[in-house]
């Protein structure tokens, strides 16, 4: 189980990368949108998110304490899940796919209120959290652009 958590933890190695491991990992999830899960229905969306999210919670937890850390850098599945949401029913073209990619990545760098009190939660739930609730801000904010615009 022990590797399981480490692989899933840190999105098949991504959070190994040496530079912006949680930035490089929400770039794949764009391209995976952009190239295969853009056109999901929206209920298998949320399901996939909520899986991804679930399994974040406990493998986060696990390679956490495998590390003896908190919320050690390289667990990057909460960037995955977090930027798998902003997508959520998006236009998958590549203006759309850049201001969620920056929207998040900015809310989940800076971490506004109430963003920062959630990394509170215990184990996995306040790892994963910080990262739905940017991404809820980004996935607002994008949405009432693209309306705007």
């Amino acid at each position: 189980m022990r590797i399981l958590s480490k692989i899933f933890a840190t999105v098949f190695g991504l959070g190994y990368f040496p530079v912006a491991p949680g930035t490089i990992t929400s770039l794949g999830i764009i391209f995976l949108y952009k190239f295969i899960f853009h056109p999901l229905s929206w209920p298998l969306h949320m399901l996939i998110f909520i899986f991804i999210f679930l399994l974040g919670v406990f493998t986060s937890q696990q390679y956490s304490q495998q590390q003896n850390k908190k919320d050690p850098q390289n667990i990057v599945i909460d960037e995955a899940a977090g930027q798998f949401l902003v997508l959520f029913r998006l236009d998958p073209s590549w203006t759309s796919l850049l201001i969620a990619f920056f929207l998040f990545r900015f809310f989940d760098i800076v971490k506004p209120f109430p963003i920062r009190k959630t990394e509170k939660l215990p184990h996995g739930w306040g790892i994963m959290m910080d990262d739905v609730v940017a991404a809820v801000f980004a996935g607002i904010i994008t949405n009432i652009y693209l309306l705007l615009k």
